[in-house]
């Protein structure tokens, strides 16, 4: 049964998708509460999953019985156990806060919407899983496809948002098949694990290297790399709050996710001076993204504009970390990765619930707003501590390995960016805290009473998540380090 876990968490939320025009042409109600139970029943065998890698190893699941590389393989590690168990979190946050507060024009496309979300966590899970470049862009394009429609969901200004998004999209596409074919014709290979055997002795290929940058660019797009992030903040703030937390917390995530795969388990599966100039590039790329992205949202007003920014900053702090070439920074990366998909979840949830219930989407609305619900107050506070990175949150020992790896590495720029980006996003947030706190204007709902118990769960858990990951940090983190031992880091 373990050895099927991976299909089955796929087809959960996949195989519902496929269904639900079904049921939702019979009874619409029933749209949400079966998308969230394929939800339920994906998080429960993520977290059998999650215990079947820690107590047995990685699962490895051939469709059909053909082994790889002929065949196409599925593998749950550690990581892609860990990381299954973040999309489950923030997908079923999400479901149950947009329960909520979506807007009411959805309510008439209940069908297309859920199946869209459904299918965007299912082509998230595939990515993870999926072992073979050519896959891993057959679900990433599953979850574009899912996220293009999504972002419009709202239409009006959204529709513009989601069309450049497209394109960018469609561009990303484009690289990423190009570098597929330069490494295919260089290698025959697509297969991540015999990848990592054929392409360290071929770096010096100029197939392999122009397959390798298309590849990078491609990934770039989706995971919003300065200078290539200007669809994202757009994407984000347009897109209907409901959707707002599921699209920022994850779809970034798993593509910074599938290149650190394609950097440390095919092309830089040995160390060697080629692999050395990949790191060196990362690196710096990841230095101006953290440095970039935090500068820019300190210059936003709105607040999703201000979240999506920060997202952007941390991207590049998990690329910092991916670009040390050693154990502690990847370690650290990956740790910080799940941190801010949860962390960025938290941000947009409480900027939706701040919009529903003050009508405030801007720093001068939240000033005159006057918040004084325990509720909000408490999440933004606790998510905050995690983003600046401060104990016992989770952010703090994900930006500490990020720190030590730099410094084992003996980047001192890297360890520099890490400082200067802390204090710009502790600076873009005080910004925030001071509005809320602020005493002047008129209350507006601000008893906590009145508010729906979903959005009282929806903002209290990621909180929690952040705390617990910070508590649990040490056995992740050495989860992760072991994941990661046979690198020749």
């Amino acid at each position: 049964m373990t050895d099927q876990i991976p299909a089955l968490a796929f087809l959960a939320p996949f195989g519902t998708a496929i269904c639900l025009p079904l049921v939702g042409h019979w009874r619409n109600g029933l749209c949400r509460p079966v998308a969230m139970a394929a939800v339920a029943v994906m998080a429960a065998l993520s977290v059998a999953g999650l215990w079947g890698v820690y107590a047995s190893g990685e699962i490895r699941y051939s469709l059909g019985g053909w082994e790889a590389p002929i065949g196409i393989e599925w593998v749950a590690d550690k990581i892609a156990a860990i990381m299954i168990a973040t999309i489950c979190f923030v997908a079923g946050v999400s479901l149950v806060y947009g329960g909520v507060i979506e807007d009411r024009a959805m309510r008439g496309r209940a069908i297309p919407y859920y199946t869209m979300i459904l299918l965007l966590i299912a082509g998230l899970a595939g990515a993870v899983y999926a072992a073979d470049l050519f896959n891993i862009f057959v679900f990433l394009e599953v979850v574009a496809l899912a996220g293009y429609a999504l972002v419009g969901a709202r239409g009006g200004r959204a529709l513009m948002s989601a069309f450049r998004y497209l394109v960018m999209g469609a561009l990303a596409t484009t690289f990423y098949l190009l570098g597929l074919v330069y490494f295919y014709a260089a290698t025959g290979a697509l297969n991540i694990a015999d990848l990592g055997g054929r392409v360290p002795g071929l770096l010096g290929s100029k197939a392999v290297l122009g397959g390798l940058i298309f590849i990078f660019i491609g990934l770039a797009i989706k995971m919003a790399l300065v200078p290539l992030h200007a669809w994202l903040p757009d994407a984000y703030a347009d897109a209907p709050d409901a959707v707002s937390p599921l699209l920022a917390g994850l779809v970034t995530k798993i593509a910074l996710l599938v290149w650190l795969r394609i950097q440390y388990w095919a092309v830089a599966a040995e160390s060697g001076d080629p692999a050395a100039h990949v790191f060196a590039v990362v690196s710096g790329l990841g230095i101006a993204a953290s440095v970039g992205g935090a500068f820019l949202a300190m210059s936003q007003r709105e607040l999703k504009r201000i979240f999506a920014y920060a997202g952007v900053s941390h991207v590049g702090l998990v690329l910092i970390g991916a670009g040390q070439a050693n154990q502690t920074g990847l370690a650290g990366g990956l740790f910080y990765l799940a941190n801010d998909a949860v962390m960025q979840c938290g941000l947009f949830v409480l900027a939706g619930v701040v919009a529903f219930r003050y009508q405030a989407r801007s720093l001068d609305d939240v000033g005159r707003a006057r918040i004084r619900n325990p509720w909000v107050l408490g999440a933004f506070v606790v998510v905050s501590l995690g983003m600046v990175g401060l104990p016992p949150t989770g952010g703090f020992f994900g930006k500490w390995y990020i720190l030590l790896g730099a410094l084992e590495a003996g980047n001192y720029l890297a360890v520099a960016a890490i400082v200067l980006t802390t204090l710009l996003t502790l600076a873009y947030l005080l910004r925030i805290l001071e509005r809320l706190f602020r005493n002047g204007g008129a209350a507006r709902g601000s008893g906590s009473r009145s508010m729906p118990f979903a959005l009282r769960l929806s903002l209290a858990a990621p909180p929690v998540a952040v705390i617990g990951l910070g508590i649990c940090g040490d056995p992740i983190i050495k989860a992760l380090l072991d994941s990661t031992s046979g690198l020749g880091l």
